[in-house]
């Protein structure tokens, strides 16, 4: 870890943080960005040269913000940069510039439990213009787009297994002082903007003929019949309720495969998480969920995209499986080395610990369940779906995609607790989701 990111752990730590004022903040563009990185001396010294031999490109892609790459003689850079309203929609929608100020202490705390390589490591944070320049992942690609192209990337699912396991257990009651968990709890609670997108996102607007929706054609009658569902409607609330209401560790809060970034497949891959923008304190589960949800996307997505869907789909499927193994296994090896917070103490369970961690992950397996189909029913119908589906050429594909993802959906809701695994679901989704009549 850096100096600027040791020194921000510690102030973060003690609570001795909190968003800048915005007063001065200036956005920039591609004629701006190197003339303002070139106030940075650790930037600076990083690209070497002087502004005028950086290259500067808008590579941006995401529905939030603006991010360039700058290139120098001697190395490059990704400066990101949010915007006063979401870029997806406009100057319509306005968002606070408060949430890079989060996404960084986000990074920060990432990097300290699940190490350095988990994710981009910060060179500088400008509070007040709601910048952070960071290392660029030259050779890296977006993990969604690889999928999309049938790569396959054996060791991202087990890597983000771990990161998750890290990252949760490490930022909980299990392993924190309560003073000290409760002030994090408190410094992330501000990011409440971005928490109500997801709230309305997730668990409201699908939900009801809300303007920014996007129903397939096609798709309209299953729609329906999920808005009509009584006991799916009183369930999608009790999920929404746990994500308010239960601050169990500190969340990415928007980990699905569009931000974790891969190289190549084969010798030598390397995984990435990114824009932890939506980071706060809830359910230990919904992270778990998100990458869970992406993966039974894009493997309900496949028999759209013609042949050979049938073994890439089973592979990706496969990778929920290994995916949950290595976070269950890393969070058993926390359970047992690093359990200091005062949640589960050793003093009360005595011969009871190891029967306290298996009611736990069962609990966060559940959890894990029910966020997952919350996660696919929103990008299935709401705002900025995946291009999983919403890429597949011939709509009539899509829509038939999009419908047996939702027959998945409603399980996963409605009956997360009698489903119990992630193995069941997956067995139950390797039916769900293939085509009637196609062979397994």
């Amino acid at each position: 870890m850096n100096q600027h990111a040791e020194r921000t752990a510690v102030q973060v730590r003690q609570g001795a943080v909190a968003p800048p004022n915005f007063d001065a903040y200036i956005p920039l563009d591609t004629d701006t960005v190197a003339d303002r990185l070139s106030a940075y001396s650790a930037v600076a010294g990083q690209l070497g040269g002087a502004p005028a031999d950086w290259r500067v490109r808008e590579v941006g892609d995401g529905n939030l913000n603006f991010v360039y790459i700058v290139e120098g003689p001697e190395g490059s850079v990704c400066a990101k940069q949010a915007l006063p309203y979401v870029r997806l929609v406009g100057e319509s929608w306005p968002l606070p510039l408060s949430r890079a100020f989060y996404e960084h202490a986000a990074l920060i705390r990432q990097a300290e439990d699940a190490g350095q390589d988990a994710v981009p490591e910060v060179h500088i944070h400008d509070g007040p213009q709601a910048l952070t320049v960071m290392e660029n992942l030259a050779g890296h690609v977006i993990w969604r787009g690889a999928l999309i192209e049938r790569q396959r990337h054996d060791t991202a699912a087990i890597v983000l297994g771990r990161f998750c396991a890290d990252t949760l257990f490490r930022s909980s009651d299990l392993a924190l002082d309560p003073a000290l968990k409760k002030r994090e709890v408190a410094l992330f609670s501000g990011n409440d903007a971005l928490c109500r997108i997801s709230e309305d996102l997730i668990f409201t607007d699908p939900y009801h003929d809300h303007e920014m929706n996007a129903v397939t054609p096609g798709t309209e009658d299953a729609v329906a019949e999920m808005r009509a569902d009584t006991v799916w409607r009183v369930a999608i609330q009790e999920w929404k309720w746990a994500f308010m209401t239960r601050s169990e560790s500190m969340l990415h809060g928007d980990l699905h495969s569009g931000s974790v970034m891969v190289t190549p497949p084969g010798g030598g891959e390397r995984v990435r998480v990114i824009d932890p923008e939506f980071a706060f304190y809830g359910p230990m589960g919904f992270d778990l969920g998100a990458v869970l949800a992406n993966l039974w996307l894009n493997a309900g997505a496949q028999p759209g995209w013609g042949e050979g869907w049938q073994d890439q789909q089973n592979w990706v499927l496969d990778q929920g499986g290994r995916f949950w193994d290595a976070f269950a296994a890393r969070f058993t090896d926390l359970w047992r080395t690093e359990r200091r917070g005062e949640a589960m103490v050793d003093r009360v369970l005595r011969d009871a610990d190891e029967a306290a961690l298996e009611a736990m992950l069962a609990r966060i397996q559940n959890d894990a369940l029910g966020f997952a189909g919350a996660k696919m029913a929103r990008r299935i119908v709401g705002l900025a779906g995946v291009a999983d589906l919403r890429t597949i050429p011939e709509m009539d594909a899509r829509a038939a995609c999009e419908i047996r993802a939702l027959r998945l959906v409603g399980h996963l809701v409605k009956e997360a607790a009698a489903i119990g695994s992630v193995a069941a679901a997956t067995d139950m989704a390797r039916d769900l989701l293939r085509p009637r009549g196609a062979a397994t």
